[in-house]
């Protein structure tokens, strides 16, 4: 397995090998071994895992969790292909307001890491493509917030052909970075960085 830090301070992109044979194909998408040398430390505990599927065009995020308590997230798309996005929303973070991107298929089954305080985004680019990951805390309906995914100020890139994506309604109404910095929502770096300390001792 093969690592690349991402635009994100503490993003990372992890690419398994894949072993195609007449029967089908094996991989690993998590790897502990490679996930220590990328990271200095182990996975986090896992509080609970997700399982999402959507069709082409649909576009979820940007989610986050209030912090205290966060949440870590290790994500790869098991069927389809999609466009997986992390952003910056830690405020006093040496990359806030960036995002990087990276294309998660069934072909290469490329994964992706997600620092405490960090927002998701990902967008469908094929039908029932269904996004797997493991997350550091359980679901909390009142710690859920969202960005908009189509904040000017961020740029997020999604595609010209998908002239009319698909947006829950609680997406659609969700605020701007600015504007949720102005409310004081969003994770303060300084206190993703402890709650990270926390998960890996």
């Amino acid at each position: 397995m093969q690592f690349r830090k991402l635009k994100v301070d503490g993003a990372l992109e992890f690419t398994p090998k894949v072993f195609p044979d007449d029967r089908g194909l094996f991989l690993s998408p998590f790897q502990e071994p490679t996930f220590v040398e990328a990271t200095g430390h182990k996975l986090f505990p896992i509080a609970q895992t997700n399982h999402s599927r959507s069709q082409r065009g649909v576009v979820r995020g940007v989610h986050f969790t209030v912090t205290r308590p966060g949440s870590a997230k290790y994500v790869y798309c098991a069927r389809g292909k999609a466009i997986d996005i992390v952003v910056d929303i830690r405020v006093g973070s040496p990359t806030y307001g960036q995002w990087d991107s990276v294309l998660l298929d069934q072909d290469d089954f490329r994964a992706m890491y997600f620092p405490v305080g960090c927002g998701h985004a990902f967008i469908a680019l094929e039908d029932d493509t269904v996004m797997s990951y493991m997350v550091s805390s359980s679901y909390v309906p009142e710690h859920e917030l969202a960005l908009s995914v189509l904040d000017p100020a961020l740029g997020l890139p999604i595609p010209e052909d998908i002239t009319d994506p698909i947006i829950s309604d609680r997406d659609q109404v969700a605020p701007t970075l600015a504007d949720a910095r102005e409310a004081g929502i969003l994770p303060v770096y300084s206190l993703c960085q402890e709650i990270e300390q926390e998960l890996y001792r």
